[in-house]
C-alpha cells in the first residue's frame, strides 16, 4: 500500500511537473508567435527611432528625442511629464495599474554617445542600416525589405544608441502593446525614467533627486542597461562596481633640460615614477597597498552564485589575446568582487607634436581605481596616498615651491576624487527571486544571476539616494560595440528582450 501511494504520488507530481512546464512552453511559444508577427513593424519603428540623433550636447535634438518619446509612451496609456533640473529636463512617463499595487522605477536613457562618422562603416551613424554577416565575418548591408520575409535573429540594426539604450525602450513599447492585444495590464505601476544625459554623466536627474523624491517614489527599480551575458541567455545583475580616481605627479628639475647636456644629471621624473607605481602591485597583478582588500570575504555561498555564471573563462583570456590573466581572482567573475587598480594615462611635461630631446620638468599618472561594496572610495584614496608617503615621498596637493624642490628629492603632488561607491543587492532578496520568477514564467529559463559587473553606471547615487532595491536587468548583445563605432543590436536580442519584459510586467511584486 505505501508503494503503491508512493509510486502514484510520483506520478501525480510528474505529472503535475510536466503540465506546469508545458504551460510555461506554451505560454513562452505564444508569445513568439506574436512577437513574430509584429517583429518586422517592431524592427521598423526602432530603425526610425535609432534615425534621431541623440547626442547630450545638442539639445534641440535631444527635445526631437523627447517628442518622439511623448508620442509612444502616451499613446500606450502612459502619463507623460518633465521635471526641470539644472541642465536638461528628466522625463518621467508613468502608469498607474492599481494605487494599492507595488509601483516599480524602470530606468532607461534616450542619449547617446559621441559619434565619429568616419570611423564608421556606413554612410551616417544616424541612418540606421541593416546587416547579416557573411562567410567572412565581415557585416555586410542588406535591404531593409529582407524584414518582409523570414528575419534571421542573427541579422542585427546598426546605427548610434541602437543598442545603448533605444534597444530596451522600443522592447518597452512592443511588450506593452503585447500586453494590450491581449486584454492585459502590467501588474504593478510603473514609473519610467527617460534621462537624457545619462552618457554624460547624468548631471541633470542626480540633481533632482532630492526636488522630486515624490515623484521618484517606488517599492523597486529596474536599470534596463548594459549588455547581457556573452552566451545571450536572459541576465540579472545585481550590482556595479563604483569608481574613484587620482593623479599622481612626479618632479624633476625645474625646468625640461638638454638630454645631452644634463643626462646623468638631472633625475628623469619617469624613472621615479616607475618605481612607485611598481611599489603598488606585485608580478601577478595583486595590489601591495596595504590594507586594499580589507573586508572582502567570499564565503561558499557566494561562490557558488560566482560558479553559476557560465563564462568561458580560458576564451576570454584568449580573446583579449593573454597568456594568462592577473591573480587577483581565479576567474573573471572572483576577480570583479575585488577594488582594482588601474593607470589610465601617463603624460608629461612635453605636450607638443613629434619627439624631443628633453629630460620632462614632470610626469603625471592618473589611475581610476574600480569600487566594490565593502570598500569606500575616499578610504582606498587614502591608502593609496599613505602608500607613497610611506615610499619616501614628500605628498602635497598642489605644485611644489622652489624651497620644497631643493629640500625634498622625492615629491608627489596627489590630486584625488573619491567618486561614486559601488551598489549591490543581495542576488538572494525577494526582489531578486520576484525577478527571476517573472523572466522564466516568460522565456522559459533561469535568468544567469551576477552578483556585480565591472562597470560603473552613474546612476548609482540615486540608487543610494532613494533607498530601494535596485537590480539591472540587461537585454543586449554583449557584442553590440557599445560606446564605439558600429554600434548594433541583434534581433535575436530584441526578441528575447520583449519577452523578459513580458515576464516582469506581468508579475505581481510583493
Amino acid at each position: 500500500m505505501i508503494y503503491t501511494f508512493n509510486k502514484i504520488a510520483r506520478t501525480s507530481i510528474a505529472t503535475l511537473l510536466i503540465g506546469l512546464f508545458g504551460c510555461m512552453q506554451s505560454n513562452a511559444q505564444n508569445w513568439d508567435a506574436q512577437i513574430n508577427q509584429r517583429l518586422p513593424a517592431v524592427l521598423k519603428m526602432h530603425r526610425e527611432f535609432v534615425s534621431l540623433p541623440n547626442i547630450a550636447s545638442n539639445t534641440d535634438d535631444m527635445q526631437r528625442n523627447v517628442a518622439w518619446a511623448k508620442k509612444a509612451f502616451e499613446a500606450r496609456g502612459f502619463k507623460f511629464s518633465t521635471l526641470e533640473t539644472t541642465t536638461l529636463p528628466v522625463v518621467l512617463a508613468q502608469y498607474t495599474v492599481d494605487p494599492a499595487a507595488k509601483t516599480l522605477l524602470y530606468y532607461l536613457h534616450l542619449d547617446g554617445q559621441a559619434v565619429n562618422p568616419a570611423r564608421w562603416d556606413q554612410e551616417d551613424p544616424f541612418k540606421p542600416v541593416l546587416k547579416a554577416q557573411g562567410a567572412d565575418g565581415n557585416w555586410d548591408i542588406i535591404s531593409w525589405d529582407s524584414l518582409d520575409g523570414t528575419i534571421d535573429p542573427e541579422w542585427r540594426i546598426f546605427g548610434r544608441a541602437a543598442a545603448d539604450d533605444k534597444g530596451p525602450i522600443s522592447m518597452l513599447l512592443t511588450a506593452m502593446d503585447l500586453l494590450k492585444a491581449n486584454g492585459q495590464k502590467p501588474k504593478h505601476n510603473l514609473k519610467v525614467i527617460l534621462d537624457l544625459q545619462e552618457e554624460a554623466g547624468s548631471e541633470g536627474f542626480l540633481s533632482s533627486l532630492e526636488g522630486y523624491k515624490e515623484q521618484y517614489k517606488a517599492d523597486y527599480m529596474v536599470i534596463f542597461d548594459g549588455p547581457a551575458h556573452t552566451s545571450n541567455a536572459p541576465t540579472l545583475t545585481f550590482g556595479c562596481r563604483g569608481i574613484a580616481r587620482c593623479s599622481i605627479t612626479v618632479y624633476g628639475a625645474k625646468l625640461p633640460q638638454h638630454s645631452g647636456h644634463y643626462g646623468n644629471v638631472a633625475p628623469n621624473p619617469i624613472f621615479t615614477l616607475s618605481h612607485l607605481l611598481a611599489s603598488m602591485k606585485d608580478k601577478d597583478g595583486k595590489a601591495t597597498i596595504q590594507g586594499y582588500y580589507d573586508g572582502i570575504t567570499l564565503d561558499a555561498k557566494t561562490r557558488e552564485i560566482l560558479d553559476n555564471v557560465p563564462d568561458n573563462n580560458p576564451k576570454i583570456i584568449k580573446n583579449l589575446g593573454l597568456s594568462k590573466a592577473e591573480s587577483v581572482g581565479e576567474n573573471y567573475q572572483t576577480a570583479l568582487q575585488y577594488p582594482s587598480l588601474n593607470v589610465r594615462h601617463i603624460e608629461t611635461s612635453w605636450k607638443g607634436p613629434g619627439l624631443k630631446t628633453i629630460i620632462p620638468e614632470y610626469v603625471t599618472a592618473h589611475l581610476d581605481i574600480r569600487l566594490v561594496l565593502e570598500t569606500d572610495g575616499a578610504a582606498q584614496i587614502q591608502k593609496i596616498k599613505d602608500h607613497i608617503s610611506k615610499q619616501g615621498f614628500y605628498v602635497i596637493d598642489r605644485d611644489p615651491t622652489d624651497q620644497e624642490r631643493i629640500s625634498y628629492s622625492k615629491i608627489v603632488k596627489f590630486e584625488s576624487n573619491s567618486g561614486v561607491n559601488a551598489f549591490r543587492t543581495d542576488v538572494s532578496s525577494a526582489f531578486g527571486n520576484q525577478l527571476s520568477k517573472a523572466i522564466v514564467a516568460s522565456c522559459g529559463v533561469e535568468p544567469i544571476k551576477i552578483r556585480t559587473m565591472g562597470g560603473t553606471v552613474p546612476i548609482i547615487p540615486a540608487i543610494n539616494t532613494l533607498g530601494i532595491p535596485a537590480v539591472i536587468v540587461p537585454l543586449v548583445n554583449m557584442d553590440n560595440n557599445q560606446h564605439n563605432p558600429n554600434e548594433n543590436i541583434r534581433i535575436g536580442n530584441m526578441v528575447q528582450g520583449i519577452k523578459v519584459y513580458l515576464g516582469i510586467l506581468s508579475a505581481d511584486f510583493k
